[in-house]
């Protein structure tokens, strides 16, 4: 019988699957996890080194040619990248780091893998140091056009900040459901300043209240186009691009659980779990359909809600902290097709609005093309609409994801 693979080899392998193209960190994780059915500790460590590796590969990359200039087997290089992420990021001890990844490595080439990950652990402080005269795009590892692009817009002290916010591990925040709130609040929550029902968690998943529907595990960057659309207690409203229903379920919160609402999605699988979720939110009249909006707005829903809720498919440039791949799929020519396709999909969803209604545009990308662009767009084409206001939140400034999003008012 095979033994059962290491918690190091399963992340080399993800690692190896993912330098394929074609499927997320993400997905590769949990599969392994599910697969090898990993105790929480161990799914902890291959999320970590898996997401590390992804969010350092720069970095890792400049370090690994430092130690060995020249080419080296591809398989071999993941596995020594692998080895760096646990000595410069996850601070393992050496013992640990080294002689573990080493194992993995073929007998041919183990003393090269050894060599170079001994090295790294005594030059580590020389390393660390050299690191800060690198150029932005390989210290902080994001592709060099993002960072030119992010200089362009924002300057370099937001660029560099950002930069550095993007390069930390995600905190996990919960919003608690004031419909269906918990009886007590453990201890370990850590309540958000000026943010009444937002907590950063520590420890394990509240799995118990997730399930009821008590707690909803989301970033706050996501309140800030329910604030601008603030939905009213009887209004109907419309989710357009809803699942897995974050959003919807904070609209019920805000409104007591006392909305008419459309939760749709163009994924018809998705329509169960979306249904089941908003009804754990405490939703009394909510309806799930499937629908692509970048077709025209059924005749049935034209003029038909109060307020539409748009939050619309994005190059996820806002939450390159969280989406540790995000950065390494995304192209300039990407964001101006995604500009695109949101417009296509804000021209179509907009005929739901009534007269005198609201509708808000949203995404988490920071990048202007996407954003406020798209907006200026819309509506210069769509006189009936005015812009009201609209928000951009930086990661660095918010301390949690990157958003867009904007209000906009249907004249009567």
């Amino acid at each position: 019988m095979n033994a059962r693979p290491t918690v190091r080899q399963l992340a080399w392998k993800c690692l190896l699957r993912w330098s394929q193209g074609g499927i997320f960190a993400e997905t590769l994780v949990a599969r392994a996890a599910a697969e090898h059915q990993l105790a929480p500790s161990d799914r902890s460590l291959l999320q970590a080194i898996v997401y590390d590796t992804l969010r350092h590969l720069s970095w890792l990359d400049h370090i690994r040619k430092t130690l060995r200039p020249g080419k080296l087997e591809e398989k071999m290089r993941w596995l020594v990248l692998m080895g760096l992420c646990q000595l410069f990021i996850l601070r393992q001890a050496e013992h640990a780091a080294v002689s573990e990844t080493v194992r993995l490595a073929p007998q041919r080439v183990r003393g090269v893998v050894n060599g170079m990950l001994r090295n790294a652990a005594r030059r580590r402080a020389e390393l660390e140091a050299d690191a800060e005269k690198l150029p932005l795009a390989v210290r902080y590892s994001t592709p060099s056009w993002l960072v030119k692009r992010w200089l362009r817009e924002f300057g370099e002290a937001d660029t560099r900040a950002m930069l550095e916010w993007n390069s930390l591990t995600p905190p996990v925040y919960a919003r608690v459901n004031p419909v269906n709130p918990p009886a007590e609040i453990p201890e370990s929550w850590e309540p958000l300043p000026q943010l009444p029902q937002w907590y950063r968690l520590h420890g394990p998943l509240p799995l118990d209240a997730l399930r009821t529907g008590q707690v909803y595990v989301t970033d706050p960057s996501t309140r800030y186009c329910v604030q601008l659309l603030a939905p009213q207690p009887g209004e109907r409203v419309l989710d357009a691009c809803a699942a897995p229903g974050g959003k919807s379920a904070a609209m019920l919160a805000a409104a007591g659980g006392n909305l008419e609402l459309l939760a749709t999605d163009v994924e018809e699988f998705r329509l169960k779990p979306l249904r089941e979720n908003l009804l754990r939110a405490g939703g009394r009249a909510v309806q799930v359909a499937q629908h692509d909006w970048t077709r025209p707005c059924p005749e049935s829903w034209c003029g038909a809600f109060d307020a539409v809720l748009l939050d619309v498919p994005c190059s996820n440039s806002g939450v390159l902290q969280r989406r540790v791949d995000a950065r390494w799929r995304l192209s300039e020519e990407e964001l101006t097709r995604l500009a695109a396709l949101q417009l296509q999909i804000l021209e179509q969803a907009c005929a739901a609005v009534r007269p005198g209604g609201r509708l808000v545009y949203s995404t988490c990308s920071i990048d202007r093309e996407e954003d406020r662009a798209v907006v200026e767009a819309f509506l210069t084409k769509h006189k009936d609409f005015s812009f009201v206001e609209d928000y951009l939140a930086l990661p660095h400034r918010e301390l949690a994801d990157g958003a867009y999003a904007a209000l906009l008012r249907r004249e009567k």
